[in-house]
């Protein structure tokens, strides 16, 4: 019989479509004990699970049990600073996979974890591909003066560009150390046809039914391209990431920004 400690978890966003596969993995692990529920659109006060047990689901942050051990976030940038002021100073560890963080709640996260000794991970991506894609990305860059991006994903996602191509982007400027060469247009027939820009890296957001997550790199020289490109095409990809994010959050006090700092790439 295993030894290892029952993790409570709660969710904060179960009745999404990416709060439904966690759910369905949650029933699947052995150590993760799906606690409770939280999501503004709930309607009644308990959640049935995919193994035919129930757990109470509320509207309200300040609903999360004492005995909650982790508390995963997949809301928006709102719901996951809400969850990192309430439930740090409380001891819950959280794990925020929420899109368009902004810079303070990064900074609070990193102040309370420390303060409350409790662990935090923000993960931009849950895909252990786009994780190798900005390691790769950095790796590379310092070879290429141009780089161009797309993302593409479901028409419900609420942030452009996403966290992902963000990293991404971010990932390049530090491999080149410099800005990337960015090619201007003299004139501009449609506003924003380039797409937005970071560091010199074009980034094209694309909104589309039927699409998860997916990304597309194009590195150029002279006389060449190079295309590094990952795929989202279910929900399920994600879920890896998500069981590894919960442990380490439990296991490592303090602030992890990204998978790879888990997986140690």
């Amino acid at each position: 019989m295993s030894n290892e400690k029952l993790i409570n978890v709660v969710l904060q966003g179960a009745l999404g479509r990416m709060g439904s596969e966690i759910l369905a993995t949650l029933c699947q692990e052995t150590d993760l004990n799906p606690l409770a529920a939280i999501d503004k659109m709930a309607k009644v006060e308990s959640l049935e699970l995919p193994n035919g047990s129930s757990i109470p689901i509320s509207t309200e942050i300040d609903d999360v049990p004492d005995t909650t051990d982790v508390l995963v976030d997949v809301t928006n940038s709102e719901g996951a600073q809400k969850a990192i002021s309430k439930l740090a100073p409380r001891g819950v560890n959280i794990v925020v996979g929420s899109s368009g963080i902004p810079e303070s709640t990064y900074m609070e996260a990193e102040y309370l974890s420390k303060k409350h000794n409790v662990g935090i991970v923000i993960v931009p991506n849950f895909a252990l591909g786009g994780v190798l894609m900005s390691h790769i990305a950095r790796l590379i860059s310092k070879y290429y003066d141009y780089a161009d991006l797309t993302e593409t994903h479901h028409e419900k996602k609420i942030d452009a560009p996403s966290g992902t191509a963000i990293a991404i982007a971010k990932a390049i400027s530090e491999g080149k150390g410099v800005s990337m060469n960015y090619a201007p247009t003299e004139n501009e027939t449609i506003a924003h046809t380039r797409g937005g820009q970071y560091s010199g890296v074009n980034i094209h957001s694309v909104r589309l039914p039927g699409r998860v997550a997916h990304h597309e790199l194009v590195f150029a020289g002279p006389g060449e391209t190079l295309t590094i490109r990952h795929d989202s095409i279910d929900r399920s990809g994600f879920m890896p990431g998500v069981v590894s994010a919960i442990h380490a959050a439990v296991n490592r006090p303090g602030l992890t920004v990204g998978l790879e700092q888990i997986l140690d790439i």
